[in-house]
């Protein structure tokens, strides 16, 4: 595992997150939804004035991670850097959003929060915000780690995990 690959990866993955965070009202706006992230996590962690920090912190924290698993799994991911990223917040998207019953129904703030079950317009918002988050972190992480050495090619692997004899006998 490459230490820097990992930091260069969670710096892009968290500055993509704190996008994804600005952006927020233009399109609580356009998707005529008051579905947002950065209340969803900070009333989770606190109901005092202090949720838009402590929200946008949480939030940032979670791309960051998102950011740095991304960056050492890109080079085991077929295709062009943006598209890798943006293919990955879509499929964190579609998995987590089920997630949203529970979130309806037991979040401290459910009743302050824009219900996600069953709302289209949130859905959309949501799925926006990860498309957006996916090209940000696919354009910034490729940026930062273009310094890195070539992408090593992954591991060939068999079923008796001690390598392709296509690919030994290929490089002999």
């Amino acid at each position: 595992m490459d230490v820097t690959r990992s930091a260069n990866g969670a710096a892009a993955g968290a500055v993509a997150a704190l996008l994804w965070a600005a952006q927020q009202p233009l399109d609580k706006r356009a998707f005529a939804s008051g579905y947002d992230d950065v209340e969803l996590l900070g009333k989770l962690a606190t109901r005092d004035a202090g949720w838009p920090l402590a929200g946008t912190a949480i939030h940032a924290a979670n791309g960051a991670v998102f950011g740095a698993a991304y960056a050492q799994i890109k080079p085991f991911l077929p295709g062009p850097p943006v598209a890798r990223a943006i293919a990955l917040g879509m499929a964190e998207h579609v998995a987590t959003w089920p997630l949203g019953r529970l979130v309806d129904r037991h979040h401290p703030a459910r009743r302050e929060l824009e219900p996600m079950s069953g709302n289209r317009r949130a859905w959309a918002q949501a799925a926006w915000r990860h498309l957006l988050f996916g090209a940000v972190l696919g354009v910034l992480e490729e940026r930062l780690n273009r310094r890195r050495h070539e992408e090593p090619p992954p591991v060939p692997v068999s079923s008796n995990g001690h390598g392709n004899i296509e690919h030994a006998v290929a490089t002999a």
